[in-house]
């Protein structure tokens, strides 16, 4: 019989709660978002637990233009139960990449 331990770097991401760690949470809510979408987010600008789970704000590319400058950017509100599963998401502000989102 073979015995192998497993240390802490491999495999399982999840955090001592049994519940997915932080990074783990941000690329599942990324990757269900390009998903639903088709686009992929360039930035999470925000992050944060509520009651229900987590409140994501994630910065898309939703136009690409030449210059880059004129690119149109959205930025989108995610929500995630605490398992990281997407529950709901919608666009809540569009702007032109030099202008930032203001």
């Amino acid at each position: 019989m073979t015995h192998t331990t497993n240390t802490p770097d491999e495999g399982d991401r999840r955090a001592a709660s049994g519940r997915p760690a932080l990074p783990e949470l941000m690329r599942a809510a990324r990757a269900q978002l390009a998903e639903l979408t088709g686009l992929q987010p360039e930035t999470v600008t925000r992050f944060e637990k509520t009651e229900d789970g987590w409140l994501l704000e994630a910065e898309v590319l939703e136009l690409a233009r030449v210059p880059d400058t004129m690119s149109l950017m959205a930025l989108y509100e995610l929500v995630l139960d605490h398992e990281g599963l997407l529950t709901g998401y919608r666009r809540i502000g569009r702007y032109e990449r030099a202008k930032g989102n203001q």
